[in-house]
C-alpha cells in the first residue's frame, strides 16, 4: 500500500515563492491603505459638517460646501481651464518668491553656520524678523514695489526665507570639522570648499528648509492674493466668496490642498535624494 504524498508537497511553498506576502501586505497597508482610510475619514468629517450646515434653517445657504456640490463644481472648473486660469500666477509667485527666499537664505545661512561671531550678531535680529507675521509687511511691500504680484513675491520671499536660512546654518553647523581640515590639506580653496564639500554636505538641510518655506509660502499666499490682484488662487477664493458661490470657493480649497501636497512631494523627494542614509 503506497503512503499518501506528504501536504508539504502539494501546497504552494511560500518561501519557495520568492515573495514575503507578509511583508507584501504590511508595505500594501501601509503604502495604500491607511492613506485612503484616512482621505475618507477626511471626507467623512466634511460631508457631515455638510450635512449639519444644510439642515440648519440658520446656516442652509452654505449647504454648497458639502463635498458633493464641491466635487461636482471642482469637475466643471478642471474641463472649462479655470483651475489653471487661477493656478498658474499662483505657482508663478511661488516660484519667484521661494527663488529669492533661496538665493538668500542659504548663503546667509552657509555664513552664519561657518562663523560662531556672525551667529551671535545675527542671532537676535534674525530672531525678532522671523516672529513679524509676513502679512505685517504688506504697508511696506506696497510702497517698496509699484505692482501687486511684486509685492506679494516679497512678502512669499520674507516667509520663506527664515526656515532655509536656519536650517541651513543647522546642516553647515552639524558637519563634521575634519571635512574642512581635510579639504584645505588637498587644496581646496573657499570655492571650491563651498560646492565639493559644503552644499553636497548640507543638501538635505537645505531642501528640508525649503520644505518648510514651501508650506509658510502657500499659507501666505491666498490672504496675500485677496488684496489688489485679480489673478490666482486667493483672489478665486476671494471672489467666489463675494459672489456667494460656495460650492466654487470650496472647490478652489480643494486644488490649493492638492497643488500644496504636490509640491511638498516634490520637497520630500529632493530631501531623500540628498540624504545620506540612503538604501543601497
Amino acid at each position: 500500500m503506497s503512503s499518501a504524498q506528504p501536504f508539504s508537497t502539494t501546497t504552494f511553498d511560500i518561501a519557495e515563492s520568492g515573495i514575503d506576502w507578509k511583508k507584501f501586505g504590511s508595505t500594501l497597508l501601509s503604502q495604500v491603505g491607511y492613506p485612503i482610510a484616512g482621505i475618507v475619514i477626511l471626507i467623512s468629517i466634511w460631508w457631515l459638517g455638510g450635512w449639519a450646515i444644510a439642515s440648519n434653517p440658520d446656516t442652509e445657504s452654505f449647504a454648497d460646501f458639502a463635498p458633493a456640490p464641491a466635487f461636482s463644481k471642482l469637475l466643471e472648473l478642471f474641463t472649462n481651464g479655470y483651475i489653471w486660469e487661477a493656478a498658474i500666477p499662483s505657482l508663478e509667485r511661488i516660484g519667484l518668491g521661494l527663488l529669492w527666499a533661496v538665493v538668500i537664505g542659504v548663503p546667509v545661512g552657509v555664513a552664519v553656520g561657518l562663523y560662531s561671531n556672525l551667529q551671535k550678531l545675527t542671532n537676535i535680529p534674525f530672531q525678532l524678523l522671523r516672529m513679524i507675521s509676513p502679512l505685517a509687511w504688506m504697508p511696506i511691500a506696497v510702497l517698496a514695489f509699484s505692482t501687486w504680484s511684486g509685492a506679494i513675491v516679497f512678502l512669499i520671499a520674507i516667509a520663506a526665507v527664515w526656515p532655509i536660512l536656519f536650517s541651513t546654518a543647522q546642516g553647515v553647523r552639524r558637519m563634521d570639522p575634519l571635512w574642512f581640515k581635510i579639504a584645505k590639506n588637498l587644496g581646496a580653496d573657499s570655492l571650491k570648499m563651498l560646492i565639493k564639500v559644503i552644499l553636497p554636505a548640507i543638501g538635505q538641510d537645505i531642501f528640508a528648509g525649503i520644505r518648510l518655506a514651501v508650506g509658510v509660502a502657500w499659507i501666505v499666499l491666498v490672504p496675500a492674493e485677496y488684496l489688489g490682484v485679480t489673478s490666482g488662487l486667493g483672489y478665486a477664493i476671494n471672489d467666489a466668496r463675494d459672489t456667494l458661490e460656495y460650492d466654487t470657493l470650496a472647490a478652489m480649497v480643494v486644488v490649493i490642498g492638492v497643488i500644496g501636497f504636490f509640491l511638498d512631494g516634490i520637497c520630500v523627494f529632493l530631501i531623500k535624494k540628498f540624504s545620506w542614509h540612503q538604501e543601497g
